[in-house]
């Protein structure tokens, strides 16, 4: 059970990873690769000239890139491939940064190199998202939006701080926290994919639950963190919290619903009585201890994953 479980998780994710390389990594052309068309030639060349100035100040390596649209991918996965094929920062510092703006997709992104991780972390990229870049973004200012954006990252890697109000500094770090928890960071397609297997495997199981005497309520325990944690990947925390609720009082308010019908009474007598019984396609066979078990040929599996490094996506 336990291989079958690992290779449906990792053939949902070789799916996702599949639709997410589905554009390719720019050429590098400069420290502005503007193929999006975005910015305008004065923006680029004073863009240009403020990270060359800061390269020869600090050693860091800053990028940034726009392009038009991913076609479904996730920024994330495609904003390492293309630090990783442009091979931003010093070799032994990882001193580089990238920033990508999908304006198509109204997706960007603030990669940071492991050497920088200390200085810009994520939580520090998340807040330049969105109190710099996001409300430039919502205007339509692309130029205003990516010019203070960079210029607050090389402030902050220069010693510099965010400008953000000093009272308000405590409140707006809980409210990006809470955004970016809130919100399920896929683009919609691999979501859709990603849920529908999400869910069928977990809503199976559920059903198997409900339907079978005795390994229904240990199915029912053994779900719970399922229901928990794999809906957030589809649905987001608020969204998780709302199936979660669902699942904890529909399952045993159907199982106890159902106790009381014909074909449950029987198959728990069979139990009993046979030591199996036949629900719906599967056998229920009854342990030595008192207790059941199900064969089928089903198997149980979810999904998660991992970056590859530190930073902070949003969008407009």
């Amino acid at each position: 059970m336990k291989r079958t479980s690992l290779f449906l998780l990792l053939s949902a994710f070789l799916l996702t990873a599949s639709i997410a390389a589905g554009v390719d990594i720019p050429y590098l052309t400069g420290r502005v690769t503007d193929n999006a068309q975005i910015l305008s030639p004065e923006t680029r060349r004073s863009l240009t000239d403020s990270l060359k100035a800061h390269e020869s100040r600090t050693g860091n390596q800053i990028a940034i890139l726009t392009v038009p649209t991913l076609n479904g991918g996730g920024i994330e996965e495609f904003a390492v491939d293309v630090f990783k094929e442009w091979k931003l920062g010093q070799k032994g510092k990882d001193n580089g940064i990238l920033i990508i703006v999908v304006p198509n997709d109204r997706r960007m992104r603030i990669e940071v190199g492991y050497g920088l991780e200390g200085t810009i972390t994520d939580l520090m990229a998340g807040r330049i998202i969105q109190h710099v870049m996001t409300p430039k973004f919502k205007n339509g200012d692309f130029n205003g939006g990516i010019t203070d954006g960079a210029r607050t990252v090389m402030d902050v890697l220069e010693g510099g701080k965010l400008p953000v109000a000093e009272g308000n500094e405590g409140s707006v770090s809980k409210k990006a926290n809470f955004k970016e928890l809130e919100e399920p960071d896929l683009p919609i397609i691999p979501r859709i994919l990603i849920g529908t297997f999400v869910f069928s495997v977990i809503g199976l199981f559920t059903i198997i639950g409900i339907l079978t005497p005795g390994v229904g309520w240990f199915l029912y325990l053994f779900l719970i963190p399922f229901w928990s944690m794999f809906p957030i990947i589809v649905l987001g925390t608020r969204g998780a919290f709302i199936c979660v609720i669902t699942y904890l009082i529909a399952f045993p308010v159907a199982k106890l619903l159902l106790s009381n019908s014909d074909w449950y009474k029987k198959a728990r007598i069979d139990l009993r009585t046979k030591g199996s019984a036949s629900i719906g396609g599967f056998t229920l066979k009854s342990g030595g201890s008192g207790g059941s078990s199900l064969s089928g040929g089903s198997s149980f599996s979810g999904g998660g994953g991992s970056s590859g490094g530190g930073g902070a996506s949003g969008s407009w």
